[in-house]
């Protein structure tokens, strides 16, 4: 195997891409920013890595201490991948690249992956947008369940099952897609929504799409 190369500057920059600059490295990491992925999630997530540059991504990533495996708990019962404590203090850098990155011109490829659009909604979120928004939603996005709570001007999403919903949503990551940033109607969308239809819908416009960057355009 080849050995890992380095920038060999002492600058904090270089140093953190020394683990997390390689291709696909980053995006590992965004797509276990909201929990544990079994290897075959983490391919679903990123349809155009190999299994193989995958493999060797997360060896790397493991051996940083960035990634580790654990087994999860029944009823699963089977290996998956986790951030470390560093790897999750990679939140805020991811969620700012994110953010840089949403004001650039859209490229063609594979549909945003399903941790992708939840991890679009904390970089898109505005409180400005309706400031007395008070509320906790359900969202089932396919086979995918995640809850967000919004009070005091923030947002937190994470994955599961809300416990005491105000709103409810089921339908297609698509579908919700469209809703948050490409100005569908909740009305007449392909979903079903539960409990205060009003307040998921107030909750959906919180997301508004950024204004392109002056050199995009």
């Amino acid at each position: 195997m080849a050995a890992k190369r380095t920038y060999d500057d002492p600058c904090g920059v270089a140093r953190a891409l020394d683990l997390v600059g390689e291709r696909w490295a980053r995006l590992v990491v965004r797509e276990l920013l909201l929990g544990p992925k079994r290897f075959t999630d983490l391919r679903l997530g990123l349809p155009a890595a190999s299994q193989n540059v995958l493999t060797h991504r997360l060896r790397e990533l493991e051996a940083s201490g960035v990634v580790h495996r654990r087994k999860l708990g029944p009823p699963a019962g089977s290996w998956a991948y986790e951030l470390t404590e560093i790897g999750y203090d990679l939140e805020p850098v991811v969620l700012s690249l994110a953010r840089w990155g949403s004001r650039l011109p859209m490229t063609a490829g594979t549909d945003l992956s399903v941790d992708a659009l939840i991890i679009a909604l904390k970089t898109a979120y505005d409180p400005a947008a309706d400031p007395e928004l008070r509320g906790a939603f359900g969202l089932q996005l396919g086979d995918d369940v995640f809850h967000a709570e919004v009070a005091d001007s923030r947002v937190a999403l994470a994955r599961g099952r809300a416990t005491s919903p105000d709103a409810t949503i089921e339908t297609s990551a698509a579908v919700f897609r469209s809703l948050v940033f490409g100005g569908h109607r909740l009305a007449d969308a392909d979903a079903k929504v539960g409990g205060d239809g009003e307040l998921m819908a107030r909750f959906l416009a919180l997301f508004p799409r950024p204004k392109p960057a002056r050199s995009a355009s």
